[in-house]
């Protein structure tokens, strides 16, 4: 081989050897970065087989969360859901039974009966003949030919009598009045009633008239107070009164501890008439106290015993005390707002004391005055509840409110019973209430407000109660006249015939 070639040769080798080696080097610069991080993403091999690893367990456990995804066992919350059965509260909701307190002591079952009534005539033992009407087998009423005796559902009696134009109501051995025609004046005609309680006798005034055929009575004050004094009564006191059962003088007392879980008095009187409210309740809650007293000693005489306290009286803090059920701030109030009623009409008839005209037509009873709702009951009092035919019995104390405006056939209204007492009408009851009754309590809440305004004006400045500004006063519609003599003789005697012929039947 020449020389030549072998040079060629030895050229074109250089020239592959160069382009090798340039190739080389293009190569690294392309894959040797990659084929350089392998190791670290060997690394993220292990972590990519570790999440893969790991995967596999989650994966496991969504598989088994069924068991938690199965949650329709837990949302299969019928079972909570089924609350119904929680809610189903009629259990506890059925609170009413026990939030209206009334029936927590179940009077109905005690006091309210269907009412079955029989009449039947009989003959008294001394030859007189007679009808006695029988409530559920027990006399309630009695008819002679000289007297009509009521028979409550508490044992009181009242007997009543008409002689030569004089009524005689006898309300038990300790009270009762007899009215009689007064005089006639601008074509009224007034009536006087003498009342003896507890012994002490005094006189009323009350004017007569007509209402769709009955006749009405309606209380006349025998003086009013100067404007100023009721404005005074009326209006806020500049310093509120603390007063207490002790100032009242209550304290000890039978009544009062009978009726302590009925009757709270106000603590504070920032009027006078709040001061008035717990006068009027006062003094009705003694009178029932009284007439229970006088019930239960008949019952027991009548038995052939004497009482054991010689008065028939209920036990001091007996089981009355601590089961009735409170005289509710609402209902105070709305006895407080009738008393401010009655003396802003008090104050307008001072202006005006004058006889007024004797009306056209029927005069409206104040019972059914559309502004007057609150009556306070004065005396026992029986009545019915139209939706069950039922009957039970109102004492002096209990509050009802008139619903209707125009009497029945009957002369009877509707009213719910505001409060009450243990064993009379249930709280919330509405039943049938005579117009006559109505009135009687107005009549007895009005006199019991003059008595109370007496009280304030006597005693002002005393007790700390404030003075009043003024307290002289005028003349009536009419003068106020002296009682009757002989009163007390009179009803004692009827009381007796009374309970004579009332033992004849009973026995």
């Amino acid at each position: 081989m020449s020389k030549t070639k072998i040079t060629q040769m030895l050229i074109v080798l250089s020239l592959i050897m160069l382009v090798t080696v340039l190739a080389g080097a293009d190569q690294k610069k392309t894959n040797n970065p990659p084929p350089a991080k392998p190791a670290p993403s060997a690394k993220p091999a292990q972590p990519a087989a570790k999440p893969a690893a790991k995967p596999a367990q989650p994966a496991v456990r969504p598989a088994q969360r069924p068991t938690t995804t199965q949650r329709p066992m837990t949302t299969q919350r019928p079972i909570t859901t089924q609350r119904p059965m929680t809610t189903q509260r009629p259990v506890t909701t059925q609170r009413p039974q026990t939030t209206r307190r009334p029936q927590t002591t179940e009077r109905p079952k005690t006091t309210q009966r269907p009412v079955t009534t029989v009449s039947k005539p009989v003959r008294l033992r001394n030859g007189e003949s007679g009808t006695v009407t029988y409530h559920n087998n027990r006399v309630a009423d009695i008819h002679t030919k000289d007297m009509t005796i009521h028979r409550d559902l508490h044992g009181g009696q009242t007997a009543v009598s008409e002689h030569n134009g004089r009524t005689t109501v006898t309300t038990g051995h300790s009270g009762g009045y007899v009215q009689r025609t007064y005089l006639n004046r601008n074509g009224r005609t007034y009536y006087q009633r003498t009342y003896v309680v507890g012994g002490r006798s005094y006189a009323r005034v009350y004017r007569g008239y007509e209402y769709r055929g009955h006749h009405y009575y309606g209380y006349v004050p025998g003086y009013y107070y100067h404007p100023v004094f009721y404005g005074w009564a009326y209006n806020p006191w500049v310093s509120p009164v603390y007063f207490g059962p002790a100032a009242w003088g209550w304290v000890g007392t039978p009544w009062f501890g009978f009726y302590g879980g009925f009757f709270t008095p106000y603590p504070v009187y920032p009027s006078a008439s709040l001061w008035l409210t717990d006068y009027l309740i006062a003094a009705n809650l003694q009178a029932a106290y009284q007439a229970q007293a006088e019930a239960n000693a008949a019952t027991t005489a009548g038995a052939g015993q004497a009482p054991a306290d010689n008065s028939g009286a209920p036990p001091e803090g007996g089981p009355a005390a601590s089961n009735q059920t409170p005289l509710s701030p609402e209902v105070k109030q709305a006895i407080a707002d009738e008393v401010q009623r009655q003396l802003a009409a008090e104050k307008d008839a001072a202006a005006n004391p004058q006889a007024p005209p004797a009306p056209a037509t029927d005069q409206v009873p104040d019972a059914l005055n559309r502004a007057e709702r609150v009556f306070v009951v004065a005396s026992n009092l029986d009545v019915t509840v139209p939706d069950s035919g039922q009957e039970c019995s109102l004492t002096a104390g209990d509050v009802v409110m008139r619903l209707s405006d125009t009497p029945d056939a009957n002369q009877n209204v509707t009213a719910s019973i505001q409060s009450s007492k243990n064993g009379d009408c249930v709280t919330g009851d509405t039943v049938a209430i005579g117009v006559q009754d109505l009135q009687e309590m107005h009549n007895h809440f009005r006199e019991q407000l003059d008595s109370g305004l007496q009280a304030l004006a006597d005693n002002g400045g005393k007790k700390g109660l404030p003075k009043a500004p003024d307290t002289a006063t005028t003349a009536g519609e009419v003068p106020r006249p002296a009682p009757d003599s002989g009163v007390a003789e009179q009803l004692s005697a009827q009381q007796q015939q009374a309970d004579q012929t009332a033992k004849q039947l009973v026995n």
